[in-house]
């Protein structure tokens, strides 16, 4: 093999292997979020790696944030009051838990990245 030969296919390489990195770190997820009354949606749990969430509050009522890890339990991560920005990092295998416990409904703007193969549900707010 030629050394004009190998510096290509090195260089090729180079490229894909950038490509896929590139792939993987622009992974995201944008939602424009609703949560109903006494209502709490909760993101991810079981999964491999950590995310993150940046979130805007859009709504008039303040959301509270928390973390289910896997391990159990629940912790408080912050409470975001109406036009407050806010972002906030989950564990692997944790669960993020938007609770609304207003009598309006909330909304959301949310990007999540990092792991982005989570579950997504809403429950009755019976963890607070």
């Amino acid at each position: 093999m030629t050394t004009v030969i190998r510096a290509r296919l090195l260089t090729s390489l180079l490229g894909v292997l950038l490509l896929v990195a590139t792939a993987c770190w622009a992974r995201s997820i944008h939602s424009d979020l609703f949560i109903e009354p006494g209502k709490q949606f909760v993101l991810g749990g079981g999964q491999r790696g950590s995310f993150k969430v940046a979130a805007h509050n859009k709504g008039s009522e303040a959301v509270v944030v928390k973390e289910r890890p896997k391990g159990g339990g629940i912790f408080g991560k912050a409470t975001l009051a109406p036009g407050q920005h806010a972002t906030l990092s989950f564990g692997a295998g944790s669960s993020a838990v938007l609770l609304n416990p207003t009598v309006q409904q909330a909304h959301l703007d949310l990007r999540i990245t990092g792991d982005t193969k989570l579950r997504m549900d809403y429950e009755p707010t019976a963890s607070r």
